[in-house]
């Protein structure tokens, strides 16, 4: 049974025993994030908009770091109200994790959240998805080669599923446990905590509307659950609750793309100054806590930078919706710790659902059919699909019968990235996925145009 006394724990993932004590666990589970090449290449993956030379826009990593920040806050708020609970109080372990460490897991899994995302980020995903599709089409008995689950992962890419594989995978060359971190940091990733065959889809809950573990990722998927003690969902087997950290990850989450994508697309030219004022002072006023007086005459004396009087309004937005979430989360947390809240913090929000879904759709309308990301988007889409076909096909040509041509492709393949020609074909292509997986827009572009034979590379 999940309680709030024992759905954490500072052990981690693949370490039997914890070494230092200058830092808490925790503060670990961060620092090894933020100083991980994984990390740091989120700074040359595209958030939405493609990175312009001229005008600052988030990429990845900056959007990640915002939402850290906001998963800060939410820790910190939700962390303070669970310690003073009577059931907490007495427990010092308990009122200890949740008065001091919450923020730290909170934070530290929003630094995670998008380290799975392929280059191009959806657009890799569905063109990495497409080519099993197609393959199967043109060459039926290669569906033949996979199992029924691990056939489902592949036609079915999923960045949420890749960034608990790259957070715990021992890739060759590397210490075993992967990023060790602790398994409170682990679950609260755990979004969709479901395989892919016990998905459901768009027609089901939201936490199985997706997946969250490839299948030779299983045994870690399970050994997660039994520590944090996740609620079975229904007989199905692999198929759970939600941790009750992972709505404060996809609230801080939600919180920052909703906002901050307006703040980009004015940023651009996108959106007028007046339009992005009008709307997100429409959602501060709902904030009975502020002086809204004090907030427009605080606007007029920002007119002649319009860029700061919008960060200043953006930042009033972001620090009403985290209060509000905060609230949103106690006043459910019965249902949220026994699995049957089955909406997200910030959709509940009733006096701004309005101005919410207003936000919501005209960004889908101007900013995420607007035709620099739509050309992103097509291309991206492009040099995925070529860089998957390529290197895929090398890898599960059988050895004897590899071309001159499919064995150039495989000496591309990073060393840790490389499989063993005693692998299964599922964990070839694992292996080519995590390759792929961890590419830059960047680097995918230029290995795209090299093996095109489009751009001759320089030593």
């Amino acid at each position: 049974m999940m309680k709030w006394e024992n759905c954490f724990s500072s052990e981690r993932f693949g370490v039997n025993n914890s070494l230092s004590k200058q830092r808490t666990e925790y503060e670990r589970d961060w620092d090894r994030l933020i100083f991980s090449s994984a990390f740091r290449r989120l700074q040359n993956k595209t958030q939405v908009f493609p990175l312009p030379e001229e005008v600052f826009v988030h990429n990845r990593l900056t959007h990640s770091l915002e939402v850290a920040s906001v998963g800060r806050s939410l820790g910190s708020i939700i962390g303070n109200k669970i310690a003073q609970m009577p059931e907490i109080k007495d427990n010092s372990e308990a009122k200890e994790f949740y008065g001091e460490h919450l923020k730290s897991v909170i934070s530290s899994a929003c630094l995670a959240h998008d380290l799975g995302n392929p280059a191009f980020g959806h657009s890799g995903e569905d063109a990495i998805s497409k080519f099993f599709n197609e393959k199967a089409e043109k060459e039926p008995e290669f569906k033949n080669r996979f199992t029924d689950d691990e056939w489902s992962d592949l036609v079915a890419f999923e960045g949420n599923a890749n960034a608990l594989r790259i957070l715990t995978r021992d890739f060759r060359g590397r210490l075993p446990g992967g990023f060790r971190l602790t398994y409170s940091t682990l679950g609260a990733i755990l979004k969709y905590p479901c395989g892919s065959k016990q998905s459901l889809g768009k027609k089901g809950p939201k936490h199985l509307s997706k997946y969250g573990f490839f299948q030779s990722d299983k045994a870690v998927f399970e050994d997660i659950s039994n520590k944090l003690h996740l609620i079975p969902d229904g007989d199905t087997p692999l198929t759970f609750k939600r941790h009750p950290f992972v709505y404060l990850v996809e609230a801080a989450d939600d919180i920052c793309y909703n906002i901050i994508d307006f703040e980009d697309a004015h940023r651009l030219r996108i959106f007028s100054s007046e339009e992005v004022k009008a709307t997100l002072l429409s959602l501060i006023e709902l904030n009975k806590k502020e002086d809204i007086n004090k907030i427009k005459k605080t606007l007029k004396s920002l007119e002649e930078d319009e860029n700061e009087a919008i960060s200043y309004l953006r930042a009033k937005s972001i620090s009403y919706l985290t209060d509000r979430c905060a609230e949103v989360f106690m006043a459910h947390q019965n249902q949220i710790l026994d699995g049957t809240f089955n909406s997200d913090l910030i959709s509940e929000i009733s006096e701004a659902s309005e101005v919410i879904k207003k936000i919501q759709r005209i960004s889908k309308e101007k900013i995420y059919n607007h035709s620099s990301v739509i050309k992103i988007e097509l291309a991206g889409f492009r040099i995925m699909s070529g860089l998957i076909e390529d290197l895929v096909t090398a890898a599960l040509c059988p050895e004897e019968k590899r071309q001159k041509i499919h064995k150039k492709v495989i000496a591309l393949i990073s060393p840790q990235y490389l499989f063993k020609e005693s692998d299964s074909d599922y964990e070839k292509v694992m292996c080519i996925f995590d390759f792929v997986g961890g590419m830059t827009d960047l680097f995918a572009l230029k290995l795209y145009r090299n093996l095109r034979g489009i751009e001759i590379p320089r030593i």
